[in-house]
């Protein structure tokens, strides 16, 4: 099908420039311009051609300008993704189109080759997007079906429903996989390669300043008098500070890539999109790239005191396993336990004060105080239990659960959450992946008011798993 892309730009030369430059894939019916000259005409253009896939449009226009028009298009349809045109020079408002939701930008002049490259790559997301959407309302219509027709025929499809909601849950679960895997390394792709150039540049930004720098050093010795206006150009950039700051300022941007560099690495690690095989793998990387992913929920905030994260590592073998599956996992039982602190920390914060003990003065400045309301902690435990097999435990110090709701914690759509925040899905994959896929074991430990604990045990070897599953049929 034809895409068809909106330009929106006040420079007439622009479309002439598009026409001649895009003319093959117009002659080819892949490209369907649509050209308006400001905002207010775009908007119009947007009903007239409907349905329209992507904008591209200048920020700076008479009228309404490209963020107001940006704004609008999200406004009247999300799927819609505007890429963003200005000069160089303008990045401010750059950074304002991108926090709003433009999908990407482009600086002018443009280069046509990165233009074309560009609207490839949003076409596709765009594709992607409707397809999502596409079958997302087609899983929900077949679920509205279903539902009907077991309320119709509830004795005798109990059976069918529960499967079929076991079906569903792992549909959900391998999408969501899948879809967090391709976004993480998606996001750890695209961080990667400009800070690969900064990085690659930086020794060179080194030398070349040093040599500028020694280059003034034999100006001063040779040209120790110079000119009035020289004189008072130094005065006026500090170059003494100037000199003295720059290789630190230099060796603080190398810092800073070092550590973008790393997060990359994790994210790629926690992602493993790449590896759909069962292999050996390091536990412990796993375990921390999943808690780096999550540093946002574990940080303090003004109004959350932040997690303490304890962690435990015994001395592990290479594990055989999928490695992107187990990742998961630890998100899920990881989260779970966030969770549960932060449902702990609001319930503590809505307690009336009934005493000057529970003055928040006295949490800070009393150790003893302190000693009465713990830190809201994680702790990571992993252990060899024998040559065979290991174990991962993941505890929290929340307020627990009864054996009721313990019980249950594994079953499919079970959550104590409210609405719009849980599934009920986490924990019983986890339970699956641990279980079904590595021939392991996952169980909670838990009582009201004493934390929770997480326990995965698996086989270091997958051959134990297979020997295990010819006995039992055996």
């Amino acid at each position: 099908m034809t895409a068809k892309i909106l330009v929106v730009d006040d420079e007439r030369d622009l479309e002439r420039l598009i026409r001649q430059k895009f003319r093959k894939n117009i002659r080819g019916k892949f490209f369907d311009f649509v050209y308006a000259r400001n905002g207010l005409e775009a908007l119009k253009k947007m009903q007239e051609e409907a349905p329209i896939d992507m904008v591209i449009t200048d920020i700076n226009m008479p009228g309404l300008d490209g963020l107001s028009l940006l704004n609008k298009i999200n406004e009247i349809d999300p799927t819609i993704k505007t890429v963003i045109m200005s000069a160089y020079g303008d990045m401010e408002k750059i950074r304002t189109a991108m926090n709003r939701g433009a999908f990407d930008f482009l600086t002018k002049p443009l280069d046509f080759q990165d233009l074309e490259i560009t609207i490839k790559r949003t076409l596709e997301h765009v594709r992607e997007i409707k397809e999502n959407l596409r079958y997302r309302q087609e899983k929900q219509e077949s679920l509205e079906r279903s539902e009907k027709y077991a309320k119709e025929q509830a004795e005798e499809l109990q059976k069918a429903l529960q499967e079929l909601q076991k079906t569903q849950a792992k549909l959900v679960q391998t999408e969501k996989m899948s879809s967090l895997g391709q976004l993480v390394a998606g996001v750890a792709h695209e961080i990667n390669n400009p800070v690969n150039f900064i990085y690659g540049n930086l020794s060179h930004a080194n030398d070349y300043t040093q040599n500028l720098l020694n280059l003034l050093n034999l100006y001063n010795q040779h040209y120790p008098n110079p000119s009035p206006e020289i004189k008072a150009e130094i005065e006026a950039i500090d170059l003494e500070f100037l000199i003295e700051d720059l290789p630190r300022l230099l060796g603080s941007m190398k810092l800073g890539s070092d550590r973008i560099r790393d997060i990359v690495r994790s994210l790629r690690n926690f992602s493993r999109v790449d590896e759909s095989e069962m292999k050996p793998v390091d536990i412990h990387e796993g375990i921390d790239s999943t808690l780096l992913i999550l540093h946002n929920r574990i940080k303090a905030k003004s109004d959350w005191p932040g997690i303490q994260v304890i962690k435990e590592y015994g001395k592990l073998p290479l594990v055989e396993c999928y490695a992107g599956q187990l990742n998961q996992v630890f998100m899920n039982l990881i989260t779970n336990g966030i969770d549960a602190l932060e449902i702990a920390n609001e319930t503590e914060a809505k307690k009336p004060l009934t005493s000057i003990e529970d003055s928040s003065w006295l949490k800070t400045q009393c150790p003893l105080a302190l000693a009465l309301c713990p830190v809201p902690t994680i702790r990571i435990t992993t252990e060899v239990i024998n040559r065979d097999w290991v174990a991962i435990r993941i505890a929290d110090n929340g307020s627990g659960m009864s054996e009721e709701v313990r019980s249950k914690l594994f079953n499919t759509f079970f959550t104590t959450k409210p609405v719009g925040k849980g599934t009920g899905l986490g924990l019983s994959i986890s339970h699956q992946i641990v279980i079904e896929k590595h021939g392991g074991k996952l169980r909670c430990i838990s009582a009201p008011g004493e934390g929770t604990e997480f326990i995965i045990e698996i086989p270091v070897r997958q051959s134990i798993h297979q020997q295990a599953l010819l006995q039992q049929v055996g």
